[in-house]
């Protein structure tokens, strides 16, 4: 009888993959709370929420009863020109915990189109106005995800390098990070002063797949300061740091200037449906409202606004609300927060970065920092035997947990990382 490991192999391409010695993919059977369990009966505490997107634990009942109800109801329709309560309850709400410019939400189903539609929509905002204005600023080192548009405003690196002929040309400036603030402020007005500036692309405060960079809101406040002084559309990525991860429901809650288009996904629905969504102004709405049919926003997919994915989203909502979750946002800062401070100056550690929920660890490593780093195998595995998933950057250790975590399994995370270090 063949194993379930040869039959994947067979017929399963997995993502992010190197095919030729990828080990056995590990056979998860279930999930409960901050646990996955493989087919063998080990339980491994999920420490990156399963890509960021886990908020609330594995198969939480509210959730899936929320679902389960919607199911039947009503399963999908097309939301071009039909609407359902779920889309319209999650939007008024979504737009409850957003900065108070943004006026409209449009969804789509995962990070990557959530951007690709905060591009296009800057775009065609200046097409339709009659500007030629095509230019856009990113941040070096960023991640927004595999389309061709968040392709396009990422670093060249790796995940893009076979594409890169393809992708159009971006202005990049340095990362705001402590000691380069005055040189990323200087080359973004310098940037912003020309003609041809469509969009500022970011990740605010924290850039994920980049390796966990992060940076302080004042130095991002100065920066939107500067997108408004030029009328420049400022585009937040939220995909990672949105519901909470950052400590606030979103990152951009800590600076005082706000972005005009926002991207959310990842943890909007507790990690159980694909669905994205991109906020805007009323003014770039606006610019779309036209007896023109050519100023329309051609741009949709086929499970848009679909009513299981809003129904999570909500349900997710219900328990992000709830006094308990932020308690545990909290708690979960605090700890890593004080794990930060044991392990800031450790001899096998070039940084130690920490920002609300999210812990970070770059590993001191011969073979330089970089995501296609050895080190990331050896140390998936070491924690794999430990009862613990992780998946490093290269050489960027992290934990993002689920907000369902204890004190007991956050301290067997500080206990085993310590025991790593020892090795390295």
């Amino acid at each position: 009888m063949r194993s379930f490991s040869d039959r994947d192999k067979e017929v399963i391409w997995h993502p992010f993959t190197h095919l030729k010695n990828a080990a056995s993919p590990v056979h998860i059977v279930k999930g409960e709370g901050v646990y996955l369990q493989d087919d063998k009966g080990n339980r491994y505490i999920d420490a990156f929420s399963s890509w960021w997107v886990n908020l609330h634990g594995h198969a939480n009942k509210y959730i899936a009863d929320k679902i389960h109800e919607q199911t039947l109801q009503l399963e999908q329709v097309a939301f071009s020109n039909f609407t359902h309560t779920p889309a319209v309850t999650l939007a008024e709400r979504l737009l409850s915990h957003l900065p108070g410019n943004q006026r409209k939400i449009f969804y789509s189903d995962n990070g990557s189109t959530s951007v690709e539609v905060a591009i296009k929509m800057a775009l065609q905002y200046h097409h339709n106005k009659g500007q030629k204005k095509t230019k856009i600023i990113a941040l070096e080192n960023g991640y927004h995800g595999d389309t061709f548009g968040g392709m396009s405003v990422a670093a060249r690196n790796v995940f893009n390098k076979a594409f890169e002929p393809l992708l159009f040309d971006v202005t990049y400036i340095p990362v705001p990070i402590k000691g380069k603030e005055k040189e990323a402020l200087q080359k973004l007005e310098t940037a912003l002063k020309q003609n041809d500036i469509c969009a500022f692309v970011f990740e605010p405060l924290v850039q994920g797949a980049g390796g966990m960079v992060m940076y302080e809101p004042a130095a991002l406040n100065a920066m939107l300061e500067l997108c408004q002084k030029y009328n420049c559309i400022a585009i937040a990525d939220e995909v990672m740091t949105g519901f909470g991860r950052t400590g606030k429901f979103f990152a951009t809650d800590y600076v005082s200037s706000k972005p005009d288009i926002i991207c959310m996904s990842k943890g909007i629905t507790g990690g159980f449906m694909p669905l994205g969504a991109t906020s805007c102004t009323q003014q770039i709405y606006d610019a779309f409202v036209s007896d023109d049919k050519n100023n329309t926003f051609y741009h949709g997919h086929s499970y848009t606004g679909n009513p299981l994915a809003c129904a999570a989203a909500n349900a997710s909502l219900d328990l992000l609300e709830k006094p308990e979750t932020q308690k545990q946002i909290e708690f979960i800062s605090v700890f890593f927060r004080a794990m930060h401070k044991k392990l800031a100056n450790h001899p096998t550690l070039l940084d130690c970065r920490h920002t609300g929920t999210i812990l970070a660890l770059e590993l001191k490593t011969k073979e330089g920092t970089s995501y296609l780093n050895p080190l990331s195998e050896r140390v998936t595995a070491f924690y794999m035997q430990h009862g613990i998933i992780v998946r490093p950057l290269g050489n960027i250790l992290y934990f993002i947990p689920p907000y369902c975590i204890t004190e007991t399994e956050l301290k067997k995370i500080e206990t085993v990382t310590g025991e790593l270090l020892k090795t390295l």
